[in-house]
């Protein structure tokens, strides 16, 4: 089922595959749009239920019309289907958002699969290169300079036609979304507080500041172990399709099994 739900901002795109139980929503990161969950949720939905969609500006969602945040954006999608507890799987930004949810509402979270996750209110190191190649290659309106450091940043493991697609899609997004959305409220130094079980992917080619980011996370989580994945970047969807849907259906059977 496909449908369009009205957030604060605009229309978001949603895919929901039905089915009972507990479901899978993923959250894709600011590098990509849900069709970065292709590959994925084609191995999920035979058995479990999997929902994702577009943030706003991105993929088949509205342009936003109106300020808002992440957070409230997959409050809206889980409140229009009825979903009151899932497993959040959330890629780079789309893993900061379901660290916001899991501290605003964390019976909301059954657990939590965060890959190469960012999060709000961390100290992002001012002197960051990529930040500011990226700030002049988005003053100069300059895609194809902005696409060249998407890749060459964010996909160390190799471009290809998938991880292309999923850059370009990235920059036409974050220009709509930009003007119109805020930072969720800043949850760094409140992660002590999530107790709800987290598994971490980091790739071995990651960028080594998002590298600093996650090593900062997972020690604040609680319960929170961190999976190396071998040969790849930031670009985990793409990279490591079957590890990712393994440990989601394991997550809905957990959630799902009676205490």
């Amino acid at each position: 089922m496909e449908l369009m739900v009205q957030t604060g901002g605009g229309e978001v795109w949603v895919r929901d595959s039905g089915g009972e139980g507990i479901p899978v929503v993923l959250l894709h990161p600011g590098w990509g749009d849900s069709g970065i969950w292709d590959e994925i949720a084609g191995e999920l939905e035979d058995q479990a239920r999997v929902v994702r969609y577009d943030s706003l500006g991105y993929g088949e969602s509205s342009a936003p019309t109106k300020r808002y945040t992440a957070v409230d954006e997959l409050r809206a999608v889980l409140d229009q289907l009825g979903v009151a507890r899932a497993v959040l799987a959330g890629h780079s930004g789309g893993g900061a958002t379901a660290l916001s949810l899991a501290v605003a509402e964390p019976d909301r979270v059954a657990e939590l699969l965060l890959l190469a996750p960012g999060v709000s209110g961390y100290p992002w190191p001012a002197d960051d290169p990529f930040m500011t190649e990226m700030t002049a290659a988005a003053q100069a309106k300059d895609v194809e300079s902005a696409v060249e450091i998407g890749l060459r940043t964010w996909a160390r493991a190799g471009a290809g036609e998938a991880v292309e697609t999923q850059i370009r899609s990235a920059i036409a997004g974050m220009e709509r979304q930009a003007p119109y959305l805020d930072e969720d409220p800043p949850v760094y130094e409140r992660l002590g507080e999530i107790g709800t079980p987290a598994t971490m992917f980091v790739g071995d080619l990651e960028y080594p500041m998002a590298v600093d980011c996650c090593r900062a996370i997972a020690e604040r989580l609680p319960s929170c172990r961190v999976l190396n994945i071998p040969g790849s970047d930031h670009m985990i969807p793409l990279r490591a399709a079957g590890a990712v849907a393994e440990l989601a259906l394991m997550a809905v059977n957990a959630a799902e099994t009676p205490a």
